[in-house]
């Protein structure tokens, strides 16, 4: 599955058609379903996604990070659609594990840079239609931190992606621009730390529209989004993120890895 490491590093990601075959994107989609029918919010002690429920919030998540968890959509009325499932899906999960592999992805991530490569989070994206947020313009590495850089994600379509149903959208070379703000982690509290307090450009934004299997090879540093899923159709999708080992895990990362 090559892709040109000249283009990557210019545009800051990479599409790869064809990634997951129609039997592995079906399996992923059918443990998914499996996972959130048998979630239970209230059994689970899953907080709504409330103000008074901060607190709760903040631990349902910040003990994820070796766990599969479902996290709840933030949507009008107490509907308790699921958002996403995270974040152990590569570690722990008997379907999701085998696909989440560096020597899976050995190619991809080689020509991404990584020498070393090691998955440090996943997650299943259900954007369900109607329901399915936004996602506000972003950097992976603002959450993901290492020195040098090296946080690379791979985000795999597990249904077509488009503009209708929300597909994800890039900022091509914004990347070079460098890191925005950092999530850190001090105990239980989490905080942004701005460190470039300019705003996202308006302009240059163009859509990642790809089908069901295709993988997005996506830079650590490169901004990207998506919007709510008005349409009838799901737009699924799972991502893998991974750093390179022979790098520096910063201390002050919302994740600990074990």
């Amino acid at each position: 599955m090559p892709f040109d490491p000249n283009d990557y590093a210019a545009r800051g990601y990479a599409i790869v058609p064809d990634a997951l075959s129609p039997a592995e994107v079906k399996a992923l989609r059918a443990r998914a379903d499996a996972i959130i029918d048998a979630f239970d919010p209230e059994a689970a002690g899953a907080p709504f996604t409330t103000d008074e429920s901060r607190r709760a919030i903040d631990r349902w998540f910040l003990e994820s990070g070796d766990r599969i968890r479902c996290f709840l959509e933030d949507v009008a009325g107490g509907t308790r659609a699921v958002n996403k499932i995270g974040h152990a899906l590569h570690a722990h999960d008997p379907v999701f594990a085998p696909l989440s592999t560096a020597q899976r992805w050995a190619e991809p991530l080689r020509a991404a840079g990584l020498t070393a490569p090691r998955a440090v989070q996943s997650m299943y994206i259900a954007k369900d239609p109607g329901v399915g947020g936004a996602v506000a313009p972003h950097q992976d590495t603002t959450f993901l931190h290492t020195t040098p850089s090296t946080v690379t994600g791979l985000w795999f379509a597990l249904a077509d992606a488009d503009r209708e149903n929300g597909c994800l959208w890039a900022l091509p070379g914004g990347h070079r621009a460098g890191l925005k703000r950092r999530f850190v982690r001090a105990g239980d509290t989490t905080r942004f730390v701005e460190l470039d307090e300019a705003p996202w450009p308006d302009d240059g934004w163009i859509p990642l529209e790809v089908p069901a299997g295709a993988l997005v090879v996506l830079h650590g540093l490169l901004p990207h989004k998506s919007d709510a899923n008005h349409s009838a159709r799901p737009r699924p999708a799972y991502a893998v993120h991974f750093v390179d080992e022979t790098a520096k895990w910063s201390p002050d990362n919302w994740l600990v890895p074990a």
